[in-house]
């Protein structure tokens, strides 16, 4: 079972590196690496830099992806609170057109909820890419350093 201790853990910092990678999406030409790193392969830097730091044990894949899915979840509900208000504010100033985009979600009710559920699903597609990413961390932790975890569970077969 996973520790929740290590879900905690897991949250917080990808909640920081989700509201990092939100606020620089704000930028035009690095919006497209933060949300590609947010999307598809945050995981891979977070599970790396737990290992390096020995904040997280032996895991295997199965851990891995669910870590990973947790991963992208939280980093993109988390940038897209510090990147909805961001934007916002940055299409109230005359200077700054191009950010008009979020005051079409903010129009009427109906566009919100509409706006809550894109970021719904897109979380839970980010969840499922960084799962995958956390599976494979997980498979290339294994084939360098060679060790597996124990599983308490023996499998016995019975052939009749």
């Amino acid at each position: 079972m996973i520790n929740e201790l290590l879900l905690k853990q897991i949250a917080i910092l990808s909640a920081i590196a989700g509201g990092a990678l939100g606020f620089l999406t704000i930028f035009p030409f690095i919006n497209i690496f933060s949300v590609t790193i947010l999307v598809i392969c945050l995981s891979v830097g977070i599970l790396v830099y737990m290992k390096r730091e020995n904040l997280i044990g032996i895991f295997d894949m199965r851990e891995g992806s669910i870590l990973g899915g947790v991963i992208g979840f939280v980093s993109f509900i988390s940038a897209s609170i510090v990147y909805i208000p961001c934007d916002l504010i940055l299409g109230l100033i005359p200077i700054f057109k191009a950010h008009y985009i979020m005051r079409f979600f903010f129009n009427s009710f109906g566009s919100f909820i509409v706006l809550l559920m894109l970021i719904f699903f897109v979380a839970l597609l980010s969840a499922l890419m960084n799962a995958f990413a956390g599976l494979a961390t997980s498979y290339v932790y294994e084939l360098l350093t060679g060790l597996k975890k124990e599983s308490n569970e023996s499998i016995n077969f019975d052939i009749k």
